[in-house]
């Protein structure tokens, strides 16, 4: 099959059909059972205002191909941020000699599969008028500023990209993606008598800058902030101990992200280093808990058409009322472990090669009301938003601090407390869960995970729930290479 010349890359730099198949053809020049082509073309703004003023404002461009050959278990990686062909064919060759070996494979004739549209954007917002995005910091700050005059502090961030990416594979594969990205955060600070609060909020996903301008608007995010930060400044110190602890809807799940997440990809598994590791079929979780992993949702930042691979994203069953269904895939693992490819390859750049991560991860909605958990918790926590947290993948111990949580005392919320810390174990919580909301949410759109010095776009999501007993204390701190907002 011919593949389609009149898309970005072969406009915008002339690549042929025959160009593919010769870089690939070098890529397999040593042996190898399997090679692949990953073009990337990202156009970026990001600004960000402190005191009322913009203090840093960047726009770029970069381009470049990173090539990736497989042999057994070897991997063979190079790039450049040269696209003519010699510098291609250059990359190619190194990646070719560092997983040389006795397998030969040779180049399928390319298969373009029907392309998908989860967010189609006729003005990408990276395309739009930079002082439309300046406005739009402008009013976050006036806003939460204006919020309550103990509010001193106010910082406000935007960022967009468009990234243009080309895949193409010995075995056939060829895809092609336009990933638009936006989003924008405010944070505040507020002081009185001694004492101060921070606050935080932000929203955005594969969406254009009109996004900004409907519900979800800068006056939103900055009153959200402000009064999170307000909140903090009566709070009083968290009780510690075990105790019951009931998690909100939304961002609260990034604590299911980091706990349970990380350790269902199957690269952790493959290597036996994961605390699921070996557990497919068993109970891992109450049978309350269906977790799935969905890179299909229209609009939101975790979404994508086809992964870094290639391959249509899904939506992947990982924890089925508390059995443990499979695990999240690239091509490599899928190959080693015998198993499908999820289409969870994802790559921060050209740079980096593939590995297994997640997309949009939550937990389905259960039966319960939220009046009702809240209700049948005697002496316990109610964690509404979290800020660091970090996980160790080899047992799921997990420590996460609350940046806003609650007293829940015979059966009513209570007092705002602040310095609370959830520290528990992955696999074992999900058993302790008794209860699970009908009020299923997604975050607004700001989340950004680290793996092995990665950093990709994700989105997490949660019901209430109710977790029977769990170490409320201490105090945590953010690991860098975990999730951020």
């Amino acid at each position: 099959m011919t593949v389609e010349q009149n898309k970005f890359f072969f406009q915008h730099y002339g690549l042929t059909q025959h160009d593919l198949e010769r870089y690939l053809a070098a890529a397999l020049s040593a042996g190898g059972d399997y090679a692949d082509l990953y073009f990337e073309y990202l156009s970026s703004t990001s600004l960000s205002l402190d005191e009322s003023m913009v203090k840093t404002a960047s726009q770029g461009i970069s381009a470049g191909c990173g090539v990736r050959v497989l042999s057994g278990e070897r991997t063979g990686y190079a790039y450049t941020d040269d696209l003519s062909p010699e510098r291609i064919l250059h990359a190619a060759r190194t990646a070719a000699l560092i997983a040389s070996g006795p397998a030969k494979a040779t180049v399928a004739g390319f298969q373009q599969k029907p392309a998908r549209s989860l967010y189609p954007v006729p003005l990408p917002s990276v395309d739009a008028e930079l002082t439309a995005k300046v406005e739009l910091l402008m009013r976050g700050d006036s806003a939460a500023r204006s919020y309550d005059p103990r509010i001193k502090e106010v910082r406000a961030n935007y960022a967009d990209e468009l990234r243009h990416i080309l895949v193409v594979g010995s075995d056939g594969t060829f895809a092609e993606d336009s990933q638009p990205l936006a989003r924008m955060n405010v944070s505040a600070i507020a002081k009185a008598e001694g004492s101060s609060g921070r606050g935080s909020s932000g929203g955005g996903g594969r969406v254009a800058l009109d996004f900004f301008f409907g519900e979800k608007t800068p006056e939103y995010f900055a009153r959200e902030a402000a009064r999170q930060a307000i909140l903090q400044l009566d709070a009083r110190e968290a009780p510690a101990g075990e105790m019951e602890v009931v998690l909100g809807p939304g961002w609260p799940g990034v604590l299911l992200h980091e706990a349970v997440g990380h350790g269902l990809e199957a690269d952790f598994n493959r290597k036996q280093t994961s605390a699921f590791a070996g557990l497919i079929g068993k109970r891992v979780a109450s049978e309350k808990c269906t977790v799935v992993d969905n890179g299909t949702m229209p609009w939101r930042r975790g979404s994508l058409n086809v992964d870094d691979e290639g391959h249509s994203t899904q939506e992947t069953v990982l924890i089925e009322n508390g059995i443990l269904k499979g695990y999240l895939s690239d091509k490599l693992s899928a190959k080693l472990m015998g198993m499908a490819d999820t289409g969870n390859g994802r790559r921060e750049s050209y740079e980096h090669i593939p590995m297994p991560r997640m997309t949009n991860t939550y937990m389905l909605a259960g039966e319960e009301s939220p009046e009702d958990i809240i209700r049948s918790v005697k002496h316990g926590i109610y964690a509404v938003n979290f800020g660091g947290g970090q996980v160790d993948i080899t047992n799921g111990k997990f420590v996460f601090s609350a940046s806003e949580a609650y007293m829940i005392e015979d059966g009513k919320v209570t007092a705002p407390i602040k310095g609370a810390t959830l520290i528990g174990n992955g696999p074992d919580v999900l058993t302790r869960v008794s209860m699970v909301g009908n009020d299923l949410k997604l975050d607004e759109g700001v989340g950004t995970c680290g793996k092995d010095g990665q950093a990709v776009p994700v989105g997490v999501g949660i019901p209430t729930i109710k977790i029977d007993r769990l170490t409320v204390g201490g105090t945590a701190r953010k690991d860098p290479g975990g999730f951020m907002q």
